[in-house]
């Protein structure tokens, strides 16, 4: 069972919602990422998703692209964030998906790229702009090594669409609460929670609700029909906004607690 899988079932048992947190690679340094993750799995999150820096973030706001700059202006490449999650592996087992665009993980070497996402201690793998009708050839690759392929669904989806996302889907199902790029929003859209049910009528894999998640009263709201709420954007400007501060890991943790539970961030 993977541990994507494993988690899912232990949060189900315990009658939890999961908390996904995003962070870009090599923002601002490998090392740094590699204690962040750490952190953030010790501040409560369940599943980590790993951005791999693009020079091209077509589906990222602001706030993600000056990230995967900085990441860029360090040369920080697909392989680097192999070798950040296969240190991390060393210290823990908490699930890992890589996310990233198509263009870095080809070159990585498509014929090999399943056995090396699992050598490293990648869980799953998330290609923004590859879409399940021209994913056979990257599926059959990455899922003999035990990679689960997670693809999104949002609300302009058609019935039709979410079938066949759900049925290419492993792990779980990443509903886009609104249309447009990823960022940090006032209000959540009221489309997300329709769009859970109508996916959860082609599926019994869990439903992560992300792109615009951005306080603490934003995750109650996807986990009261959610399985999973994701935070991207809110973390990375943490960062972005802490980068110089010898403090900035404990920063990024006290935020996460924040969102969990509501808890005053602190430091």
């Amino acid at each position: 069972m993977s541990r994507i899988k494993t988690k899912s079932a232990d949060l189900k048992q315990k009658g939890r919602k999961g908390f996904i947190p995003y962070i870009t690679a090599g923002d601002p340094s490998l090392e740094a990422t590699g204690q962040i993750i750490l952190e953030l799995e010790r501040s409560g999150s369940d599943i980590i998703e790993l951005g791999v820096p693009f020079s091209d973030p077509m589906a990222d706001g602001p706030v993600i692209q000056r990230a995967s700059e900085r990441a860029l202006r360090n040369n920080v490449s697909a392989r680097d964030c192999l070798e950040v999650v296969r240190r991390v592996r060393q210290q823990s087992e908490v699930p890992i998906v890589l996310f990233s665009y198509l263009n870095p993980l080809l070159a990585l070497g498509l014929e090999t790229l399943g056995d090396q996402l699992r050598d490293a201690g990648v869980d799953g793998v998330l290609v923004t702009d590859l879409v399940p009708e021209e994913a056979g050839e990257f599926v059959s690759r990455v899922r003999p090594s035990g990679i689960d392929t997670i693809f999104l669904v949002a609300p302009t989806s058609t019935d039709e669409r979410i079938k066949l996302v759900a049925e290419a889907s492993r792990g779980f199902v990443y509903a886009v609460s609104r249309t447009g790029v990823t960022g940090v929003r006032q209000s959540l859209s009221d489309a997300a929670a329709s769009l859970v049910e109508r996916v959860r009528r082609f599926t019994d894999l869990p439903v992560a609700v992300g792109f615009g998640v951005s306080s603490s009263e934003h995750v109650d709201e996807v986990w009261r029909h959610a399985d999973a709420a994701v935070v991207g954007s809110r973390i990375v400007a943490e960062i972005e906004n802490n980068a110089g501060d010898p403090n900035l890991v404990p920063r990024v943790g006290a935020l996460v607690r924040l969102l969990v539970s509501g808890r005053p961030a602190r430091g």
